[in-house]
């Protein structure tokens, strides 16, 4: 028999969303792991947490005596044998309040949050607020697809890239993925239609001469130059160099050569992962004097459209037009490592990419350069040889 439940969530906001839990025991998989089959209702509840008024008081109550009185029907209907009145229900619950919940998971499991939260301002502009799976059908989905493709633009009121395209389609396509594997939909409709191709974006970088003229050149923002060139020796990112602390820089002694050894211990902000990364000592006196261990490294640097705007003039200053930003960096230090011998697996784990197909990109700009220096030495006059 099924086993029905009532409990809360708690959301990003604070609040507590109140759900209805189905358990229907537990199923042995080919390879021994046991799972729990557990399908879920949202009701479209939600608790305040702490209430401190009277009002806040009363509405949790309200709420939370309509929540039991909601559970007391679905008992009544699993112990009654109509267990497919789960289906008819779940096509009820409307499209945005289930891609709210997923993207929700995301925050609590940090798995990609930020991209659905993106993703959904579109979504709510194409979707409806009352579109409920029962009226999510093919043409809906290539609705949506058109729009993206057509009509979303960007807060700039430029047009999607295909790499955003592709991204946001593929949030949509994971909801509805969702909504099939849990009941709200009767049909993987997603295989019907056709998704987004991944664009290969450009990636601007450095040359090791333009580094040269860069490091050479006054910066009018001192703190931005050594945090630019500090990413570009090490490949760190803006988001971990601007919170990079004192406490996460080691001086682990002096190696066989008799070199100073230093390396980074950060947990990537992108990815959640924990880096152990070598620095060399140049990287290293970059970040200048030690200070307090919770203290920021580069204590005062932020993003903003003023410190862009610098970097394109220090950039400028030294003689280089092309359109460098401070990710510019990262692929710098990826470049100039695979143009002096280091393996793409090794750029890889320093880079700190998940797949190292990631890192790929930047072996085919280096097979790129070496076509493009096979034709740098002028034509020869030859005569006939004979």
């Amino acid at each position: 028999m099924i086993k029905v439940h009532l409990r809360k969530k708690k959301l990003k906001t604070g609040k507590l969303s109140l759900y209805i839990e189905y358990y229907n025991g537990i199923q042995t998989l080919a390879n021994g792991k046991i799972k729990h089959l557990r399908d879920y209702e949202y009701l479209q509840l939600y608790l305040i947490q702490v209430p401190n008024t009277a009002d806040e008081k009363k509405k949790n109550k309200e709420q939370l005596e309509l929540a039991e009185q909601i559970l007391a029907i679905r008992q009544a209907e699993i112990y009654q044998g109509k267990f497919k009145i789960q289906n008819n229900h779940k096509g009820k619950t409307t499209l945005l309040t289930f891609y709210e919940q997923k993207k929700e998971e995301r925050y609590q499991t940090k798995g990609n949050y930020d991209n659905w939260d993106a993703a959904q301002k579109h979504l709510e502009q194409y979707c409806p607020a009352h579109i409920t799976f029962n009226d999510v059908d093919v043409e809906f989905i290539k609705g949506y697809r058109k729009y993206l493709d057509n009509v979303a633009v960007t807060k700039s009121q430029k047009k999607l890239s295909q790499n955003t395209k592709h991204t946001y389609f593929n949030k949509f396509k994971a909801c509805l993925n969702a909504a099939f594997d849990e009941g709200y939909l009767k049909e993987n409709l997603m295989k019907k239609v056709k998704g987004f191709s991944m664009g290969e974006s450009t990636r601007e970088y450095l040359t090791s001469e333009e580094l040269q003229k860069l490091s050479q050149t006054d910066c009018s923002i001192p703190l931005l130059k050594r945090a630019f060139l500090f990413s570009a020796l090490t490949g760190i990112r803006w988001s971990d160099v601007n919170k990079l602390k004192w406490s996460e820089v080691r001086e682990e002694g002096i190696d066989d050569s008799g070199n100073h050894v230093f390396r980074v211990v950060f947990q990537q902000k992108k990815t959640d992962g924990v880096e152990y990364l070598y620095i060399s000592q140049q990287a290293r006196e970059l970040l200048g004097e030690r200070k307090d261990h919770k203290e920021r490294v580069f204590k005062g640097l932020r993003y903003s459209a003023h410190m862009n705007l610098q970097l394109l003039r220090w950039c400028m200053l030294a003689g280089i037009t092309k359109h460098i930003t401070f990710h510019s960096a990262r692929h710098t230090n990826a470049v100039l490592l695979l143009e002096n011998g280091a393996d793409i697996y090794t750029v890889s784990k320093r880079l700190g990419h998940k797949e190292i197909r990631t890192t790929e990109i930047y072996a085919k700009i280096i097979d790129k350069k070496m076509k493009e220096a096979a034709n740098l030495i002028p034509k020869l006059e030859l005569d006939t040889i004979g």
